[in-house]
């Protein structure tokens, strides 16, 4: 399916291994491997989802920004934050 820039997100689901975010009309999945900023971010920012631009998601409570390329084809990002203690 081709992708598609959203005017709107919203997370619809949380597991233990990630999230899904619909983007428009399709639906991605989030896995915290992958996404580890929302590993153990409080289930309310990880909801508080913004749009700012075509492909551009914000979350504000984790001053976390994310483009939709990014969780498209996270292959071709290898850089990873890690977490600090």
């Amino acid at each position: 399916m081709p992708a598609t820039s959203p005017s709107e997100a919203e997370v619809t689901n949380i597991s233990g291994h990630g999230f899904w975010v619909l983007l428009g009309e399709r639906e991605v999945f989030l896995p915290f491997d992958e996404f580890p900023w929302f590993r153990d971010a409080p289930v309310s920012s990880i909801l508080h989802l913004e749009v700012h631009g075509p492909e551009h998601l914000h979350w504000p409570d984790l001053d976390v920004d994310l483009s939709v390329d990014s969780i498209d084809h996270p292959e071709r990002y290898p850089l990873k934050a890690r977490k600090t203690r």
